[in-house]
């Protein structure tokens, strides 16, 4: 395991492994959000009270979910890459950073256009929402530290601990409607007994879920191997690439 754990964080051979999973995951990515979305759009059943309209959740929670799984993943490999200064870690956190941005933003405009019919308000300062808000100004935060310190190193450093110090918002997003009177509905799938949802809304929303989980990867894997490119281009495998003009 530990030996795995280390080859993992050699930038050549995480390369050499990324790439040959990425096609894999590309597939598998688009087979589970057409079936995804075929029981979600046309298999499930109409939702007794909201209608129609409920079946924007097949792109919201996901979108959620996936805001809050990303965020947890750079704060992991900020931890890692303070404590044993792991230049793998680095990238996963920085090759992270926009995709958790962009499923942050895509699940509060779903939010908000599923909140006017239900609620009758494109927004409120509601617990959850302004929480997830906030998750979308930490990734943008993220972003524009990075970007703003000229050395990679003390970047690195700098946005692992705003990673590690904003990761306190995640049980707040997760928790918010148990914790404070808000108008966002509770969980009907992360449930102690049981999901309070029909079958047949829940296997597409777990599709869909497990497609948002292979879309990061192969879009993460795709992004990473452009950064270690660039932070190895002085060194010699990135050059024998280069002659191999792969």
């Amino acid at each position: 395991m530990w030996l795995w754990f280390h080859k993992l964080g050699s930038p050549k051979y995480f390369y050499t492994l990324a790439g040959k999973l990425i096609p894999w995951f590309g597939w598998i990515t688009l087979l589970l959000v057409l079936a995804g979305l075929y029981g979600g759009l046309i298999l499930a059943p109409t939702d007794y009270q909201q209608g129609e309209s409920y079946r924007i959740i097949y792109i919201h929670v996901p979108a959620a979910w996936m805001s809050l799984f990303i965020y947890i993943v750079m704060a992991i490999c900020g931890a890692i890459g303070l404590i044993w200064k792991m230049k793998m870690a680095d990238i996963i956190a920085s090759s992270s950073a926009p995709i958790g941005a962009a499923f942050t933003f895509l699940a509060l405009v779903t939010g908000s256009l599923w909140g006017k019919p239900m609620w009758g308000t494109w927004w409120t300062w509601d617990a959850r929402l302004t929480s997830e808000l906030i998750l979308l100004f930490l990734y943008l935060g993220f972003m524009g530290l990075q970007s703003a310190i000229v050395d990679r190193r003390t970047a690195a450093n700098a946005c692992a601990v705003l990673a590690l110090v904003g990761v306190v918002n995640i049980p707040i997003i997760h928790y918010s409607v148990e914790w404070w009177n808000t108008l966002h509905q509770g969980s009907t799938v992360m449930r102690m007994d049981k999901p309070a949802m029909d079958t047949r809304m829940l296997i597409p929303l777990l599709l869909m879920w497990l497609s948002s989980q292979f879309y990061y990867g192969t879009v993460l894997m795709m992004r990473a191997r452009n950064e270690v490119l660039d932070r190895e281009r002085d060194t010699g495998w990135v050059k024998e690439l280069a002659m191999e003009g792969k």
